[in-house]
Formats: C-alpha cells, sequence, structure tokens
C-alpha cells in the first residue's frame, strides 16, 4: 500500500477512494452499470485488449490457410515462410495481448472490490446503531466475505465478454468468405445457446438468492455460537447449539447441491455445445471440400474457426453465470445500502432545563431528578422502553413536551445516555477503559456504536435480528443477556459453577448462582454460596456522590472536563466507588494501571458489569437509563450498588429496568409494566401492598433479603 494512494499492482495503482462516489441503489443491474461507469476508461482498455486478444486467437486459422493454399500447396517456400512468420508474430503479440489484459481486468476487478468495501463499510458507520436493529450480523459479514468478491468476479464480463462477442462476430464474418452455409450454422450458434441456457440463468438466479439467504443466517449463527462459548460451556448448553448448526448446516448443504445442479448443466454445455459446433461444421466443410466448393486451406481455417469459437463461447457461458452471480450479491449490497440511518437533524429545541420525559407507548412517564425503575415480567418490555427513551428505537416519546424525534440526535446523546450491558469493554489500563465512555458536552455524544461507547445498543425491542440464532450475540461479553430471552435467560456472571477464566470461580461480588429474579415469577431461591456474598468494598455509608456544581449550561455540568481532557482522579474514584468497584481496583496488580483483557474476558461477569457502571456514572449525564445494571452480583453487593446509585445520582434523572426487590426499594418511582404498558405506578412498598401480580414478580425469601440489609 502506497501511503493515501492507494494499493499497488505491478507499478500502477488502485486509488484508495476517499471519495467512492454515490451508488446508483436503483437495482443490483444498475450497481454493476455504476462500478463500471466509475472505472470506464480502464473497462473500455479491458474491452480493447480483450477484443483484439479473441480476434487474433480467430486469425490464427486464417493466417493458417493463408500458409497452406499459398505456400505449402504450391510448394512456395517464400509465401509458406512469409505467412509462417505472420502466424508467429501473432501468437507473440497475442500472448503479450494476453498479458495486458489480465493485469487490466485484475485492476478492474480490485476497484470494484475496494469501492464496494468502501461504500459498506462508511453507509455501516453511518447506520451506527440502526445497524444491530436493521440487518443481521451474518449479513453483513457474508456481505464481506462473499459478496464483495462475486461482484468483483462479475465485472470480467466488461472484458472477455465483451471480446467473446467480437470475436464471434469477426469468425462469422471470416466465416462468410468461405461459405455462406457454414457462417450461418456458425451464427445460429449464440441464438441457440441463449435459448438453451436463458431457463437454466433464471432457476440459477433463484436457487442463488435462496442459498445466499440461508448463508446469512448459518453465518449469524457461527457468530453467535463464536461470541457466546464460555457461557455455553458453563452451562452445558454447547451440544444443544451444536446440533442445531448442524442441521442449518446440513439444510445449506443441500441447498448448495440443488444450486450445484444447475451450475453443473451450465457448465456441461459450455463443453458439449463447442463440441457440437466443431463436429457439424467439420462434417459441413469437408463435404463442401469434397464436392471442391472450398479448398483443403479452408477447410482448415473452417476447423481452425470453430475451434477458435470455443475460447468465445466458453467465456459467454462463463460471464452469464458469473453476471447471474454477481446480480444477486449486488442486490443484496444495494438492500444494505437502502437502509436509512437515524436522523440527526431536528427542528425543535431540546428543553432548556432537565424535563419530563414520556412514553405514550407504554404510559411511562419520568419524572427529572428522581431514581424510577421499570419492573416488568417480560424483561424484554422493560428494554423497549428503555430503547424508546434513549431515542434508539422510533417512537413517539416526548421530553419536555417536544416529541423527541424533532430534538437534533446529537443534543439528545449529549444528554441522555444509556449504559448497555453488552457495550464493549476494549483491552487497555482499566483507568482508560472506564474513562472511554463520553463526557457531556462531547460532540455529538456517544455515538450508536461507537467502539467504547457507553451506548452500544442491540435491537430497539430487546428482541433479536433476522437471521440471529437464538443464542448470544457476538460481542456479548461472553454472556447471554437475561432481558432478550423474555423469561429467565442467564446473563454474564451469573453462572452457579466459574466460568472458564473467571479463575478461582465466582468474584466477590458476583451472583454465586442464577438470580432468581430473571425468572420472570415468584422465586426463593438464593443466591449462592455465602462465599460469594463477601464484599470488600467500602462502607455502604461512603461519600460517593459525584459533586457538582451549577451546571454552566444545560449541554454541560459545571465539573465535566473537556472531551479532550482525562478526568481527575477524584472524579474516577468517586465513579468507581459509586459502582461499588474499588473492591476491582484492590484486587488487581496495578490497580487502575493494570491492562484489562478484550471485553474484560479476565473480569468476572460482576465485574464486568461493576465496571460498565463505573464508566456510566463518570460520564454524567443528565438522564440515565440503564437495563439490568446489577443483574450479576449477589445481593450484598447489590444492595450496596444500589444505595450508593441513588447517592451518587442525586438531582439528576436516572431509570433503570430491573426485578430485584433491592433496586426497587431504593427507587423513588416504580412503573410495574404488564404487556408493555404501565399497570401500575407508585413506591416499591405501595405495589407491594396493592399489586398481586408486582408482588408475585419481585417477591424473595424474607430471611435473604434481610441478610442483605
Amino acid at each position: 500500500m502506497s501511503g493515501a494512494g492507494g494499493w499497488r499492482t505491478g507499478g500502477t495503482s488502485v486509488d484508495a477512494y476517499e471519495d467512492p462516489g454515490t451508488p446508483d441503489l436503483r437495482g443490483g443491474w444498475r450497481y454493476l452499470g455504476w462500478l463500471v461507469g466509475r472505472q470506464w476508461r480502464r473497462c473500455a482498455a479491458g474491452a480493447v485488449l480483450a477484443s483484439a486478444w479473441m480476434v487474433l486467437l480467430a486469425a490464427t486459422p486464417y493466417l493458417m490457410a493463408r500458409a497452406v493454399d499459398h505456400g505449402l500447396e504450391p510448394g512456395d517456400l517464400g509465401a509458406l515462410a512469409l505467412w509462417t512468420g505472420a502466424l508467429t508474430a501473432a501468437g507473440a503479440v497475442n500472448a503479450w495481448l494476453g498479458v495486458l489484459r489480465h493485469r487490466t481486468m485484475t485492476r478492474v476487478r480490485m476497484d470494484a472490490n475496494f469501492r464496494t468495501v468502501k461504500v459498506v463499510v462508511g453507509h455501516a458507520t453511518r447506520l451506527g446503531a440502526a445497524l444491530r436493529r436493521q440487518v443481521g450480523t451474518g449479513e453483513v459479514v457474508t456481505i464481506g466475505v462473499g459478496d464483495v468478491q462475486t461482484i468483483s468476479q462479475s465485472l470480467t464480463a466488461v472484458g472477455p465478454g465483451v471480446g467473446a462477442v467480437v470475436a464471434y462476430a469477426a469468425v462469422g464474418g471470416l466465416m462468410l468468405s468461405v461459405s455462406a452455409s457454414l457462417a450461418l450454422v456458425v451464427l445460429l450458434g449464440v441464438p441457440v445457446l441463449g435459448v438453451l441456457l436463458g431457463p437454466l440463468m433464471g432457476r440459477l438466479q433463484g436457487r442463488e438468492t435462496e442459498y445466499r439467504e440461508r448463508q446469512g443466517v448459518l453465518t449469524a449463527r457461527i457468530g453467535d455460537l463464536a461470541g457466546g462459548l464460555r457461557v455455553l460451556n458453563g452451562l452445558g448448553g454447547k451440544s444443544l447449539v451444536a446440533d442445531a448448526f448442524r442441521r442449518d448446516s446440513a439444510r445449506l448443504r443441500e441447498q448448495g447441491y440443488r444450486v450445484g445442479a444447475v451450475t453443473s448443466w451450465i457448465q456441461a454445455i459450455g463443453v458439449g455445445l463447442p463440441m457440437l459446433f466443431l463436429g457439424l461444421v467439420t462434417w459441413l466443410g469437408a463435404r463442401l471440400a469434397a464436392r471442391g466448393e472450398i479448398s483443403v486451406g479452408e477447410l482448415v481455417s473452417v476447423y481452425g474457426y470453430v475451434v477458435a469459437l470455443g475460447w468465445p463461447v466458453a467465456f459467454l457461458i462463463e460471464m452469464s453465470h458469473q453476471l447471474s452471480r454477481g446480480v444477486v450479491a449486488a442486490r443484496r449490497v444495494v438492500a444494505f445500502l437502502r437502509l436509512e440511518p437515524e436522523s440527526e437533524e431536528g427542528t425543535r429545541e431540546a428543553p432548556a432545563e432537565p424535563s419530563v420525559l414520556y412514553d405514550p407507548a407504554s404510559g411511562v412517564r419520568v419524572a427529572p431528578g428522581r431514581l424510577t425503575v421499570l419492573a416488568g415480567a417480560r424483561p424484554a418490555d422493560a428494554a423497549a422502553v428503555i430503547d424508546r427513551l434513549g431515542r434508539y428505537a422510533p417512537s413517539e416519546v416526548t421530553w419536555g413536551g417536544v416529541p423527541l424525534s424533532d430534538v437534533p440526535l446529537p443534543l439528545v446523546r449529549e444528554r441522555i445516555l444509556i449504559a448497555d450491558a453488552e457495550s464493549d469493554l476494549f483491552t487497555g489500563p482499566l483507568r482508560e477503559v472506564i474513562a472511554t465512555g463520553p463526557r457531556p458536552g462531547d460532540a455529538g455524544g456517544p455515538q450508536p456504536g461507537d467502539a467504547g461507547g457507553v451506548g452500544a445498543r442491540r435491537s430497539g425491542s430487546g428482541g433479536r435480528h433476522p437471521g440471529d440464532a437464538g443464542g448470544p450475540l457476538p460481542g456479548d461479553a461472553g454472556g447471554v443477556d437475561a432481558r432478550r430471552s423474555g423469561a429467565g435467560g442467564r446473563r454474564p456472571g451469573d453462572a452457579g459453577r466459574p466460568l472458564p477464566g473467571d479463575a478461582g470461580g465466582p468474584h466477590p461480588g458476583d451472583a454465586g448462582g442464577v438470580n432468581a429474579r430473571h425468572s420472570g415469577a415468584a422465586a426463593t431461591g438464593r443466591h449462592g454460596p455465602a462465599d460469594a456474598r463477601e464484599h470488600a468494598g467500602a462502607p455502604v455509608g461512603a461519600d460517593v456522590r459525584l459533586h457538582r456544581t451549577a451546571a454552566t449550561g444545560h449541554h454541560e455540568s459545571a465539573d465535566a472536563p473537556a472531551h479532550a481532557e482525562a478526568p481527575s482522579e477524584a472524579r474516577l474514584a468517586r465513579a468507581v466507588g459509586a459502582a461499588a468497584a474499588d473492591d476491582i481496583v484492590r484486587g488487581l496488580p496495578e490497580g487502575l494501571d493494570t491492562v484489562v483483557a478484550a471485553q474484560g474476558r479476565d473480569l468476572s461477569g460482576g465485574q464486568r458489569q461493576r465496571v460498565r457502571l463505573a464508566r456510566a456514572l463518570l460520564a454524567d449525564p443528565e438522564v440515565l437509563l440503564a437495563v439490568e445494571p446489577t443483574s450479576a452480583l449477589d445481593a450484598h453487593t447489590e444492595a450496596t450498588v444500589a444505595e450508593r446509585l441513588r447517592e451518587a445520582r442525586e438531582g439528576r434523572t436516572t431509570v433503570l429496568a430491573s426485578t430485584s426487590p433491592l433496586v426497587l426499594d431504593r427507587a423513588h418511582v416504580v412503573h410495574y409494566l404488564v404487556d408493555g404498558k404501565a399497570a401500575a405506578t407508585g413506591s416499591h412498598r405501595e405495589l407491594l401492598d396493592t399489586e398481586p401480580g408486582y408482588r408475585e414478580l419481585v417477591a424473595r425469601d424474607t430471611e435473604e433479603e434481610e441478610t442483605a440489609r
């Protein structure tokens, strides 16, 4: 690679495409045409070189016929030497043209490949968080791995494909100079080829499309399996997922056989049809020569012409096959490029002061400056409300009476933050991992899907994407998201036995077993072994408030440093303490300077959860939204986190999705959700007294709750 200039092949660079252009999204054929138009000079050169190369292949029999008729048959050695020399020169020139043709077409394919990659990656970046909600992971991977290559290969048609047509016409013209009847037989070959291949190409496109869709689904399953392998081992569910993968793989293989059956017929016709031409034309030519209508040299040339036609016919068949596959792949790319990102524009200003967030779809009203908790039997319902309040899903949510969708997205991201339990943790010192999150006042706030950002969201409804296999999503930090199961899936760190890589079993603060509250019904089981409840953190009564003075503006708190500055040690320590993560820091060899592995794989599930919470608290947004931020913690640590979180966020708006009574008891307001709607609102104690369904949902063993206190 030559700096910003591009990739080098044979001394000529292919631009890296700072601006790849605006693709034509009106269809697969239009997209392929756009790729050709963006490099029309190179494509034209490839077509000229391929045409000259194939015409010279067809000219070889002509030169050979002249050598026989004018040199060999009359015994003229001078003429024989002349035509033999011309034949040799034609072969040498054709070899040189073949090299140039191949190099040019390689660059054409590279251009199409890199340009498609550039527009796909650029569009994926623009989609941000909307990407995961609109398309499955497997589809994106398959586009990058398979479709891009298929599209680039199909552009070979502009070189050898055009050359094959030109060569076919040239051979027809040469045959007319020998015999009109022979020329007619040869020229009828292409229509016959089209009649035979047309239905097969239609069937091939249909089966290729179905195969491509199944391939995307299977790719998603592979990603799910790889991303959740550690948790699957811990749960003992690896064999179930492996069996499902084998069944899907077998179905894809059967579909591949059906594609192969059509392809084999196309290839058989490509080999057999030229041979039929050769036999037919040779027989007709021999009869004409026997009657004296053509010379021996012309008979030799006729045979040579038909042999030379093998290349154009083979290329035409191959180009038809590649174009058929290329159009299918281009349609998938076009479908991806048509996905619309969230609009960042807005026509209304955000409220100047902290204001009420209201979600008409659920009836949830979030008062400013309060700790609000959403509790529902189906975790996905609460997650969907969180997504709407954070504008990660289309909704009619209002903010201070202003439709949230009418507020410019950067302003929303500056003031409203979703702390996702699945957000990425990249390798680096723990200090930097916690400080990676956004600051109020950063340009645009955390962008959806930003690396290391707190708010890398999943689907807007809490559900999975089309094509997702039902297992853990790639990048799920080795865990299964309980809130997406609709019932009681385990989350990272919930394991009753230690996960692989969790040295020594459960860490202090981690739940020793599956949290009973995730079952979606009443449960009285304990969290786990008593030693899992050890808490090495600071006392609950410690001052963990994230001190702030009067805000200088509604986009930035007074003590929030500029986005380019590192947070102060005091602010960092307060955020760590508020998340009850100080015991994690003390337990690491170099404290905050200890380098953690990607996705925090050298931390337990509960530790990862507290690190993510510390990162969100350090960001100190005006509105903090979080889904099950304490689900992987034991009861003692969970109570500590709930208490410190309320204290740290005093005066700021905080909305949590949780069914833990330890969290609910510390909320100012609890919304009890039934079928996604707020069925009752009040304090935790009030709802326990008045709502039997709520009481059943959050009930735990009384002794356990008292012990936690």
